[in-house]
Parts: C-alpha cells; structure tokens; sequence
C-alpha cells in the first residue's frame, strides 16, 4: 500500500512538472517575437520601445525557472560525474541524496526569500528601475512557485532513489532514471543465431569475388611483365 501511494505521488509529481514545464517553453516563441520586434522598431522604425527590454527581461526569467524542475526530471542539469560514473549504482543513488538533499535546502531559501520579497513588493510597491517600471510582484510569485514545484520534483527523485536503495528495484518502473535502465537491453538467442548465421553467409557470398579479383589482379600484373 505504501509503495503504490509513493508511486502515484511520484507519477502526480511528474506530471505536474511535465505540464509547467511545457506550458514554460511556450514562452519561448513570445520572447523571440518581443526582441524581434524590439529590433524592428529601434533600427527600422527608429522608434524603439520603453517595454521590450523589460518584457524579455521576465519571459526569461520565467522560462528558466519553471523549466528547471524539467530539467531535473530529464536529467539534463550540467553536473560534475567523474566519480559518479566509476561507482555502482546503489552508490549513485546515495550521491543522488545527498546531492537532492542540499539542494532542497538551497530551493527552501529561495522559497522563503521570494515569499519575503513579494511581501515587499506589495507594501512598497517595488517596480523595476526603468522607465516602464513594471512591478516586480508577480515576478516573485513565479519565483515562489518555481521553487515550490522543483522541490516537489525532488522529493520525488529521493523517494524513487530511496526505495531503489532498499529494494534494488525502481519505484516507478517505465522511467527509466535509474542505472538499470543504462544497461543495455538483452537480444534473444535466437535472433543472435540469426545474425551470425546471416554474416558467416555474406562472407562466404563475399569470399570467391574477393579471390577472384585477387586472381585477376595478379593474371593482369603478370601479363604486364610478359609484354615488359
């Protein structure tokens, strides 16, 4: 019962991320045709905006943030595995919660950091210094619930490593982030037979041409001496 609670939290877990950060990359189109236009205006119009800069500013800031979570579930964060590579894979779990666990910490500051800042931004009515001077509330809010969503990313990584740790079997079996999955997979005996037989065919197909090329080679080099 517990392992398939941790499992549907996990798989809950992992859909929520797979939506926000599909939802993020759609930011990316917007922020092209916002510095499009940006160039456009400025060096064809010759009138160049007061928005744009600021605009750009933010749909970067919210691409990267809610993508990053993603990024974590596809494994696709730069990381140092000179070590990680070279040990077995309970080990590489261990490392996983370790590293996971730092970076909880890490995402909990920048939780409550945000939570402080907006809190700012709405008695003080922070604005960005330019001279648009968007306010940065909602700024924080994305950033509040980046962090929220990429730690949940991670709880789930650590729940996943640490039953794989306990059991030696992954928790959620069609995702393939644990080290078994980096085998490779196994070929029936029988197609293996096939492939053999098919090859050991092909060179005996490929044997008498050869030789008889070699033959003619020689006949032709010794033809050439005679004339000589």
């Amino acid at each position: 019962m517990l392992r398939m609670t941790l499992a549907a939290y996990c798989r809950g877990v992992n859909g929520l991320v797979y939506g926000v950060g599909w939802t993020a990359s759609l930011l990316m189109p917007l922020l092209a045709a916002t510095v499009v236009f940006e160039v456009f205006s400025r060096y064809v119009l010759g009138s160049p905006t007061i928005w744009a800069y600021d605009v750009s500013l933010f749909l970067f800031g919210y691409v990267a943030a809610l993508g990053g979570a993603l990024a974590q579930q596809k494994k696709a964060h730069i990381n140092v595995d000179v070590l990680y590579l070279t040990v077995s894979a309970r080990m590489k779990s261990l490392f996983n919660l370790f590293s996971y666990s730092l970076a909880i910490f890490f995402l909990a500051v920048i939780l409550q950091m945000s939570f402080g800042k907006f809190e700012e931004a709405i008695e003080f009515n922070y604005r960005r210094q330019s001279e648009w001077a968007p306010t940065m509330a909602h700024f924080w809010v994305m950033m509040m619930g980046a962090s929220a969503i990429f730690i949940m990313q991670l709880t789930s990584d650590w729940i996943q490593d640490v039953c794989y740790l306990l059991t030696g079997n992954p928790l959620i079996a069609d995702k393939a982030t644990h080290n078994d999955a980096e085998q490779a997979p196994d070929i029936h005996p029988q197609a293996l037979e096939n492939t053999e037989n098919h090859q050991a065919s092909q060179r005996k197909a490929a044997g008498p041409s050869d030789n008889s090329h070699t033959e003619t080679a020689a006949t032709y080099q010794s033809a050439k001496m005679e004339d000589a």
